[in-house]
């Protein structure tokens, strides 16, 4: 037992970002699980969403997914939010375990893929929320203005 090499877990963590929204993906060598918050892809909320989630997979096909297991934690902003952070960061630690354990090429060949597709599948969109300010309903509208 004592003279047995254990061979190192080949693992990334990544996250992705939309609004508040935050996921973190931990991908390691496995056969194939994606799991969200402990559940499968397929039964994430909202079902009309899902399609989005499956972008990813449906882009670059289910071989590439074949041997490694995700695991992703969600918390924070809403439910269209939360979906956007979880297929961001389903597609960063899929280029991040390429580029770590493959070959660059093959991340290369992905990322290419991804990018012509929608951006937003690896770089996040800093676009956040503008603060309220006084004298009016919101950020920018003012309160209508009266003579008396």
């Amino acid at each position: 037992m004592a003279d047995e090499v254990k061979e190192p877990l080949q693992s990334v963590q990544v996250f992705g970002r939309k609004k508040t929204a935050t996921a973190v993906a931990y991908c390691k060598r496995g056969k194939g699980l994606i799991k969200v918050n402990g559940r499968p892809l397929e039964l994430v909320e909202p079902r009309a969403l899902s399609f989005k989630l499956q972008e990813p997979i449906l882009l670059l096909g289910k071989d590439r997914f074949a041997d490694i297991d995700i695991r992703i934690r969600v918390k924070g902003g809403g439910h269209t939010s939360q979906i956007y952070a979880i297929r961001q960061a389903l597609s960063k630690s899929l280029v991040a375990y390429y580029q770590k354990y493959v070959d660059e090429q093959s991340k290369q060949e992905i990322k290419d893929i991804l990018v012509q597709f929608d951006r937003s599948l690896l770089v996040a969109d800093p676009r956040r929320n503008e603060p309220k300010k006084f004298g009016g309903p919101g950020a920018r509208a003012r309160f209508q203005k009266s003579y008396r």
